[in-house]
């Protein structure tokens, strides 16, 4: 098996479209929906200002908790779990889904850079595609919650095209989410890496807490389930 995959350091980024895959899959308060721990969207800041700071136009992407991207079966769960089914609305399931935007980390983030970070309100829609096709070198945009999509846990070969249209490059840098046979982190032909072990320490040093978990390792798995290293 061949883990000599290659980093963002081999590969000329600048003026490409990079779809980074990451984990901000972050705790929320119930209440408030306020994000109440933000280390894993300071983890992938290294990252996120390497391909920045490289001329690369970053679409970044991650799931958040666990919604049920469909009425029906969200109302299957729901009954399940002993709720009247005649008080189960769409109103109600929307609220659900509400509750699990990346709306939050995009500003949290944006925060964090001290720049703005473009949020589409869709995953592979009319919005994220548009705002997709405008981004440019130096800028960095957050799709919506990919699980919002029905396909993205049944790993949709349609839906990893759609996500796999808007870039050039696939930057694989969710270290917890790799092991998932999931539409958004297991690309046929791509070319999947991340930053390599010898900048950890630097991650270490530097100002970004946390950072510690820039993987190498993630990218690496990612990429030996794919069967090329292909470009988009």
């Amino acid at each position: 098996m061949n883990y000599n995959k290659k980093t963002v350091l081999d590969v000329d980024v600048s003026g490409k479209k990079v779809l980074l895959r990451c984990d901000f899959n972050v705790p929320q308060d119930k209440e408030t929906g306020e994000i109440t721990s933000d280390k894993r969207i300071v983890a992938a800041l290294p990252t996120i200002r390497y391909l920045l700071d490289h001329g690369a136009a970053v679409i970044a992407c991650s799931h958040l908790g666990k919604p049920e991207a469909k009425f029906d079966k969200w109302v299957k769960k729901q009954t399940e779990k002993g709720k009247d089914p005649a008080t189960l609305t769409e109103e109600k399931w929307k609220k659900s889904l509400e509750k699990l935007t990346l709306a939050p980390v995009a500003k949290r983030l944006s925060e964090l850079l001290g720049k703005d970070v473009i949020f589409a309100h869709d995953v592979v829609g009319e919005d994220a595609k548009a705002k997709a096709a405008a981004l440019k070198g130096g800028e960095i945009m957050l799709l919506e919650n990919t699980r919002f999509e029905a396909g993205e846990t049944k790993n949709d070969p349609e839906l990893a095209k759609a996500l796999a249209s808007m870039a050039e490059l696939y930057v694989s840098d969710a270290f917890g989410t790799v092991h998932r046979a999931h539409a958004s982190t297991i690309f046929p032909p791509c070319r999947a890496c991340s930053l390599p072990r010898s900048l950890r320490s630097w991650a270490r040093r530097s100002t970004i807490p946390s950072a510690r978990s820039s993987p190498c390792s993630a990218a690496q798995r990612s990429a030996t389930r794919s069967p090329s290293s292909t470009t988009f």
